[in-house]
């Protein structure tokens, strides 16, 4: 989980998928966080990327470096615990201008079940399951 981790840190953005009813959604992300043996992301609840995740809570990412990418697919799960979300707007000061822990639109997902494969042209495929 810590390479998939410093991955995303490294490229700083990442495309994140979820469904819309039969429509595939893609929007870009960037945070990513380690708290408590858990991988998480952060969104404001009162996005559809929020409410699409609750539907269907089953989602995949894309991140490439110039030179390998990564997918990761899981589940997400909401944490509803105030400590996620203050570690999380810890590691992201520059969030604090829109969302604070207790303003009820910070929401942090963690991934369950998660698959991450490490591709590139060059060699073969890594993948990390947990």
């Amino acid at each position: 989980m810590q390479r998939v981790y410093d991955f995303l840190k490294k490229t700083g953005t990442y495309y994140l998928a979820t469904c819309d009813g039969d429509q595939a959604r893609v929007r870009p992300f960037g945070t990513i966080d380690l708290f408590k043996g858990k991988l998480y992301i952060q969104t404001g609840a009162k996005k559809e990327v929020s409410r699409q995740i609750k539907k269907n809570p089953k989602v995949e990412l894309c991140a490439f470096d110039g030179e390998c990418w990564l997918r990761l697919s899981g589940t997400l799960e909401l944490d509803n615990d105030r400590e996620a979300r203050v570690h999380m707007l810890e590691s992201y000061p520059e969030l604090k201008r829109m969302y604070d822990p207790d303003d009820g639109n910070t929401e942090v997902f963690f991934f369950k079940n998660g698959k991450a494969v490490f591709s590139s042209f060059t060699s073969k495929d890594v993948v990390i399951e947990f």
